[in-house]
């Protein structure tokens, strides 16, 4: 397919200096957030907090996205993002599955995201897809540009919220449908032999996406657009951004590894929005703790219990205010409050097929692509397969909503 504009890109804001009150203010709620959860959870907690805040920081500075790199990927064959995407993941399993394995990290208990592939699964991810691509972003992106200003990904975030509960509601239905039981590479084939399936996965993807591009354009060239300032050095760049998309790979590897010592499990986001969801539907007189979904010891806790003492709640938190932090340092903090009808229309339905189909799926591009092949997973493999194949749909489905098919990676990642 080739690929449409039907509204021009909005123009990049020309970076300025630092926007001194946006910056203190988001350091400030970092800094009295991560004493205030210490005191009331623990010092644990207000590491992951911070450890959320890095996560956002690194999401903006290097415009990581998986929303725009596989949509420019589907339009125009540019794979520059793909290719990220699968040496963050090259990193990720060589740090994870000896892990895993030993069951233990720094003497903490661990386990992986890895859930069973059946009926929900399938619909669930296909779901996430095509909503990824209508509503603008995934669940890493939407948190992130909604901390960068985005105005427009604050709908998109509602409705992922919504969705979330909804199928939280559903969820028993479709636990019921046909499945098979969860597949672990590490503990069925052992380390080295998952490591090495893994690994040629990943070197046939990257290589598939550069014969593909280089079949189309002649060559694998197409780097994002120049910053609009002249690139900064240094700590003044580390700090300020813009990041090499590589760098970001290398980097949410990492903090995701970094999420694994401290939590005892990886990084996820979506599992957070089903239980605020709930929360206001509770709120709002529906008896969501009698759901199935809320039975378990632990997750009626959970729902009882305050958001802060939820890990993946104060991480998602953390990703919001780290990336408001990063648009204050690099100068770029700008809400706007208009919104098009059809983009906002589109907001709303992309998000609630994100929030539903992260349910259905056991996770998002985060706790079931990202972390689920991290972990040794089958299953991420295959949500990756089906939310890549909606994906193809959802942008197909964007000009309907006066949406841009860009031909190359855009400043922000959704």
């Amino acid at each position: 397919m080739s690929a449409t504009t039907l509204t021009a890109a909005p123009p990049v804001s020309r970076a300025g200096g630092i926007q001194g009150p946006a910056a203190l203010g988001a350091a400030a709620l970092l800094a009295l957030g991560a004493l205030g959860i210490g005191q009331v959870v623990g010092p644990r907690q207000a590491a992951l907090y911070l450890l959320g805040a890095a996560l956002g920081l690194v999401l903006y500075h290097a415009a990581f996205g998986f929303t725009s790199a596989w949509r420019v990927f589907i339009a125009d064959r540019r794979g520059e993002g793909l290719r990220a995407q699968m040496a963050m993941l090259a990193i990720a399993v060589l740090l994870f599955f000896p892990a895993l394995a030993a069951g233990q990290l720094f003497g903490q208990p661990v386990a992986g995201n890895v859930s069973p592939i059946g009926v929900s699964l399938l619909v669930g991810a296909f779901l996430f897809g095509i909503g990824m691509q209508i509503g603008g972003g995934c669940a890493s992106g939407t948190l992130y540009t909604v901390g960068g200003g985005s105005v427009r990904m604050l709908l998109t975030l509602a409705a992922f919220i919504a969705g979330s509960a909804i199928g939280a509601a559903h969820f028993h239905w479709w636990q019921a449908q046909w499945h098979l039981a969860p597949v672990s590479l590490v503990r069925d084939w052992g380390v080295g032999p998952a490591l090495a399936a893994n690994l040629a996965l990943f070197g046939l993807i990257a290589g598939g996406t550069l014969w593909l591009e280089r079949r189309r354009h002649g060559a694998a060239v197409a780097p994002r657009p120049r910053p609009p300032l002249a690139p900064r050095q240094g700590l003044a760049r580390l700090l300020r951004g813009p990041w090499p998309v590589l760098a970001g790979a290398v980097a949410l590897a990492l903090l995701n590894f970094a999420t694994l010592a401290l939590a005892g499990k990886p990084w996820g986001i979506t599992s957070a929005f089903a239980l605020w969801g709930s929360k206001a539907a509770m709120a709002l007189g529906i008896d969501a703790a009698a759901w199935p979904y809320w039975q378990a010891p632990a997750a009626r806790a959970a729902l009882e219990g305050s958001v802060l003492r939820d890990v993946t709640s104060v991480m998602d938190i953390g990703i919001v205010l780290g990336a408001l932090l990063a648009a204050a340092l690099a100068g770029r903090f700008s809400p706007g409050l208009r919104v098009p009808l059809r983009s906002a229309l589109a907001a709303v339905i992309g998000g609630l097929m994100l929030g539903y189909g992260a349910r259905l799926a056991y996770g998002c591009n985060i706790g079931a692509y990202f972390s689920g092949i991290a972990s040794g997973s089958l299953h991420g493999w295959v949500w990756m397969a089906m939310a890549f194949a909606g994906s193809v749909i959802g942008t197909q489905l964007r000009p309907l909503f006066g949406l841009e098919v860009e031909r190359t990676p855009r400043q922000t990642g959704c």
